[in-house]
């Protein structure tokens, strides 16, 4: 079954903020993770990239730098979720942020504008003295807007055109978008099997299920990346892919994110919003405050970004270093 019997809340089914799942967005253009702990005590919300051409590039923000507060509101112990609403806003309104660059602080003032997403970062590592696996393709896939199956089947081409057999899908930091794109997305690495069950008060009340039409990479060694800030549409496909035995999943359990929601308005203009369904994985599982358990942590200086990836697969010495003859295997 592909059809849907249930209602969702804008705020569970796309991305938080103005046309997010239409390919672009009403915010500042960061893209935003989790830390890295430092001595145990991670603070704020480190940026993992700038948009070309959006307000914080323009500005001088960097990957790497931290978002120490977000209008005068520390962001210590703000969850991931609640920072992307407070970045996103109407066109031409202004956030302001507080940075950390380095042992430099300073306050900075963005006038939101629309920007367009491009969903999927890829790239090809090739590592040294691997037999099977010497080239990997590594896919970061950032959000799950309306381009987002399109441009993931895209990078799947282009890395087999470099000869790449083997592949890594990054979920990292992915707080989700539209469903129908997380449904899609998986059917590309699955030829059958069940995707996600719908489940109410009274039991199963949808299925989706992969059927073989869309699957591009369906047989290819698979490794999905995990972490605290991997939440809803991505969550759903990542325990698909693990519940099925299509991938490894590594890093650390998901947000836990899985609630089905309508909205219903009131009189005063406020909304209401009622739980009405859950999401529950192939293994029936109930996503919602657990989250997908990955099948092996990560080392904790494991890198966010693509060029990062490929070092530590590179460098057998490195404290980042995954044993890249090991990556596939269960």
């Amino acid at each position: 079954m592909t059809h849907s019997l249930v209602s969702w809340n804008p705020r569970n089914s796309r991305v938080c903020g103005k046309s997010g799942s239409q390919g672009t967005l009403t915010g500042v253009g960061l893209s935003i993770s989790y830390p890295m702990a430092l001595n145990g005590s991670p603070s704020g919300l480190s940026v993992m990239s700038a948009t070309p051409g959006g307000p914080a590039e323009n500005s001088g923000i960097l990957p790497g730098d931290v978002i120490l507060a977000i209008d005068n509101r520390s962001t210590e112990d703000m969850d991931i979720y609640d920072a992307a609403q407070r970045l996103q806003g109407p066109e031409g309104s202004s956030v302001d942020l507080d940075i950390r660059s380095g042992s430099n602080t300073r306050h900075v003032v963005l006038k939101r504008q629309t920007v367009t997403l491009n969903p999927v970062r890829s790239r090809m590592c090739e590592i040294p003295g691997a037999k099977d696996n010497s080239k990997v393709g590594y896919i970061k896939l950032t959000t799950f807007n309306q381009n987002a199956a399109g441009s993931v089947k895209e990078a799947l081409q282009k890395l087999r055109e470099n000869n790449v057999k083997s592949f890594v899908l990054d979920l990292r930091n992915n707080s989700g978008g539209l469903f129908p794109e997380g449904i899609e997305i998986a059917k590309i690495w699955m030829d059958k099997g069940v995707i996600v069950y719908i489940c109410d008060s009274q039991g199963v009340r949808d299925i989706y299920e992969a059927d073989g039409i869309s699957t591009v990479a369906a047989s290819e060694p698979l490794v999905v990346l995990v972490n605290k800030g991997t939440a809803s549409a991505s969550e759903i496909l990542a325990g698909a892919l693990k519940d099925n035995k299509r991938a490894v999943i590594y890093g650390e359990p998901t947000y836990g994110k899985g609630k089905i929601q309508s909205v219903f308005a009131l009189s005063d203009g406020s909304g209401l919003a009622v739980t009405v369904a859950r999401y529950e994985t192939p293994a029936h599982t109930d996503i919602d405050k657990v989250g997908v358990i990955p099948d092996r942590p990560l080392p904790a200086s494991f890198p966010t970004d693509e060029d990062g990836f490929c070092s530590c697969l590179r460098d057998s010495n490195s404290a980042c270093n995954l044993n890249a003859a090991q990556l596939f295997t269960r």
